[in-house]
């Protein structure tokens, strides 16, 4: 709006005297239109968008109550300030017309330099809400760029952590990539059927996905010799390599000690703990059980068996998804959570494309 453009107002009253009284008063200063009933003031808001109406009360027809409290009705975001001018003086009128919204309440017969200093007060403060709103909108706008910015930081450094450990271990391609892309198939999943709906509903995907590339970190202290072993490895080699997923919380929390936006490593550090455990309690390092695993743990041994499965190994060949996925059945209640294993077996089909595109 040009500085120099008048705001505008629209006046509402069945006494034609008063609305041209209301219009000498307030024409210096603003742009004053002038209707005779609330049918009128609906039919001028479809041209029109006042800067303040001022609405009498008690109109034939539909009164200044009930036009009130329709356009709040037809239009959720109805914000245009609004001044009851009356001859009702009383104080539960004023206490209705306030508790419908209004911005002020005047009396007849109104004071002209009152009336024009309070609808001044009254559009200030109606701009100044504006004004308050846009801040906040940018200011919601900012928060969202600096949030996105720090989720691309987060998932810029798992995914260079993810890629080193790959690197060296050089025989599971791109295993990562993969388990993060079937976690979400089976996240997706249990939405789907509400499986554990209530412990899911914390979640925040953009930080719990990213942070499941970091599930096999502590694998960056194995030796080389151990971790590309042309063979099965032995008992001793086992053990060693059954440390992994302590190293990779101790990993991980060493990196938390180093910034202050940590709390996307909570995940990683559930992911990296317990995605080796089973559902009998036979699982390692903590040989917990059934529900005392972690969900997240839980849902990561189902992705990184399955991709294990359809992996070619230097002591085997890759198994075709129809194997994985008959194993992971096989394993249901054992080595995985039945429940778990019924969401997988309704999404299996999207595991499988997952796997063919390796």
């Amino acid at each position: 709006m040009d500085a120099n453009e008048k705001k505008k107002i629209i006046l509402v009253d069945d006494n034609i005297a008063n609305l041209t009284l209301g219009k000498k008063v307030l024409k210096d200063q603003y742009e004053v239109f002038t209707v005779p009933s609330a049918e009128k003031l609906f039919q001028l808001l479809g041209v029109i968008t006042p800067d303040l109406i001022l609405l009498d009360i008690e109109m034939p027809g539909v009164n200044g109550y009930a036009a009130l409290r329709k356009l709040k009705e037809d239009n959720a975001d109805f914000d245009i300030p609004v001044i009851f001018i009356t001859s009702l003086t009383d104080s539960d009128s004023e206490f209705e017309g306030l508790s419908l919204g209004a911005a002020d309440y005047i009396a007849k017969p109104f004071s002209p330099p009152l009336l024009i200093k309070r609808i001044e007060n009254t559009i200030k403060l109606a701009d100044q809400k504006i004004e308050l709103k846009k801040f906040n909108e940018h200011l919601q706008e900012m928060v969202e760029k600096k949030t996105e910015q720090v989720l691309e930081l987060q998932s810029a450094i798992m995914s260079t952590l993810a890629e080193m450990v790959e690197f060296r271990d050089n025989i599971t391609g791109d295993h990562v990539g993969r388990t993060v892309k079937y976690l979400k198939v089976l996240i997706n999943g249990m939405k789907g059927k509400g499986v554990y709906r209530e412990e899911m509903d914390s979640w925040d995907l953009n930080f719990l996905l990213p942070s499941a590339q970091l599930h096999d970190i502590g694998k960056i202290a194995i030796s080389d010799l151990i971790l590309n072993k042309p063979g099965k490895l032995t008992d001793e080699e086992f053990a060693i390599m059954k440390k992994h997923p302590s190293i990779g919380v101790e990993v991980i929390h060493r990196i938390e000690e180093q910034t202050t936006e940590d709390d996307f490593l909570e995940n990683a550090k559930i992911f990296a703990q317990t995605h080796h455990e089973k559902w009998d309690g036979s699982g390692y390092p903590d040989g917990l059980k059934g529900e005392d695993i972690p969900l997240l743990g839980r849902l990561m041994a189902v992705a990184d068996v399955y991709d294990a499965l359809i992996s070619k190994r230097p002591y085997k060949e890759p198994m075709s998804p129809e194997k994985a996925k008959m194993i992971i059945e096989e394993g249901s209640g054992t080595h995985f959570d039945p429940k778990l294993v019924a969401v997988f077996l309704e999404v299996s089909d999207d595991f499988a494309k997952i796997a063919e595109n390796q």
